[in-house]
This record gives C-alpha cells, sequence and structure tokens, in this order.
C-alpha cells in the first residue's frame, strides 16, 4: 500500500515539488504526494481543508531553500504537521544550505536524496 505523503514547499520553488512528484509516479514508488498549493490568499477554509489533509496523510516532506523563511503558507503547514504529530522530513531543495526560520531551527535538514526520502518512506 502506498504511503500518502503531503509536500510543503514555498511557491517559488514548485519546480522541486514536480520533480518529487514526478518521482512518486514512478510505479514502484512507495509514496504518492498530496497537494494543497494555492496561489490565492489564505482563508480559514484553506487552512480547515489542508489540516485535515496533513492529518489524512502517514508523513509531511518539507521543501527547504531560501524562500523557506518567507514561505508564510509553507511555514503554516509545517506547524500544522507538528501539531497534529505528523512524521516530518526536512529537505534541502539544493546545495545550498539557508538560514533557517525559527520554526526550524535545531530540527535536522537532510540531503535531497532518494536513500534519504525512501528511509524516511519506509519509516512512516
Amino acid at each position: 500500500m502506498k504511503k500518502r505523503v503531503f509536500i510543503a514547499f514555498a511557491i517559488e520553488d514548485e519546480k522541486f515539488r514536480n520533480f518529487l512528484v514526478g518521482q512518486s509516479k514512478h510505479e514502484d514508488s512507495p509514496f504518492e504526494f498530496i497537494d494543497m498549493s494555492v496561489k490565492t490568499p489564505w482563508d480559514n477554509k484553506w487552512k480547515e481543508h489542508c489540516r485535515s489533509r496533513i492529518k489524512g496523510c502517514d508523513g509531511v516532506v518539507v521543501l527547504v531553500s531560501k524562500h523557506t523563511p518567507d514561505a508564510t503558507g509553507q511555514l503554516w503547514e509545517i506547524r500544522c504537521a507538528y501539531e497534529e504529530k505528523v512524521p516530518v522530513m526536512l529537505m534541502y531543495v539544493n546545495d545550498a544550505q539557508p538560514t533557517l526560520p525559527p520554526l526550524l531551527k535545531g530540527k535536522q535538514v537532510n540531503v535531497w536524496s532518494w536513500p534519504n526520502l525512501e528511509k524516511f518512506i519506509n519509516s512512516l
């Protein structure tokens, strides 16, 4: 059975999200992604729906980049996952390791690799 994984990303990092979604479409992929990306202002109905989606997932993959500290939607999704006690894996989108926002200070951030992703998925 495939694991349901929510992906939290800054909208500026959509291309990296697309790479992960592409991986999930492979026949032998052990996971599928849940996408809640929005391009319109946030409202309480969206937040309720998003929280419900996060709670229904086995885990959350967070794509961390230089855009993360200013990505209020992504930070809300991460906070929500922590509040709902859904397992979270933080993963840098590239070799640049930017300053982390306060919410992520002291947390382990993984290098983007298939083995790291696979290890997280298998732990769910």
